[in-house]
């Protein structure tokens, strides 16, 4: 039998309400510290929490600013822009540079996040983040409120002290992801699984039978 259910309609709700839902549900979520610079210079950094990777080839990955934020702004003015992986040890600050200071202030520079140059975009990186990904502006999509962003991945710098047998390592990055609320979550315990080929499903039927509980 079902557990019985809450239900949550957003035509019966004000949106800030159905938002806080929806935050609640969609997680864990990464987060995108995205870097900009403004047309006049000043550089901005925030986190981003609705973030994933949009697309394979060519690599594109997408940012949401609810809201038209001095990244959405920046990106559209200069037309690239960093992101770096929020890691465990930057939790206060990366919390930080998500307030909502004036357009020409800079968060790095108040919240004491260093900075330096990247490899091929003009916006710089977070210095102490172990990735780094460069982004030229793929184009943006507004819905009601919200903007995606989508940037195509030029380069990628890595820690090497992160990278093993040829790729980053999740034990070596650490990262934050954002829940509900004013919740933050770390990755806890790290689950491996191989994905299952039909042909091993065709091989073996126990396989079905031990998923169904017969």
């Amino acid at each position: 039998m079902s557990s019985p259910r809450v239900h949550f309609d957003p035509a019966e709700m004000a949106p800030p309400a159905f938002y806080r839902v929806l935050n609640s549900v969609v997680v864990p979520r990464p987060i995108a510290w995205v870097c900009t610079r403004s047309a006049d210079g000043v550089l901005n950094l925030a986190p981003h929490s609705f973030y994933t990777v949009a697309c394979v080839d060519p690599p594109v990955v997408q940012f949401t600013s609810v809201g038209r934020k001095d990244s959405l702004t920046n990106a559209e003015q200069t037309r690239e822009f960093t992101v770096s992986l929020t890691p465990e040890a930057m939790f206060e600050q990366v919390n930080a540079t998500g307030t909502d200071f004036p357009p020409d202030q800079d968060e790095a520079e108040h919240t004491g996040v260093r900075l330096e140059a990247s490899e091929v975009v003009g916006v710089p990186r977070v210095a102490e983040s172990p990735v780094s990904l460069e982004c030229v502006l793929q184009g943006t999509v507004s819905f009601g409120d919200s903007t995606v962003v989508f940037g195509r991945v030029v380069h990628i710098a890595v820690a090497a002290a992160a990278v093993e047998d040829g790729r980053p390592r999740i034990e070596h990055l650490r990262p934050l992801a954002r829940l509900g609320g004013n919740e933050w979550s770390t990755i806890g315990e790290v689950k491996e699984i191989r994905r299952i080929p039909h042909r091993d499903w065709l091989a073996d039927p126990t396989i079905g039978e031990r998923l169904r509980g017969s």
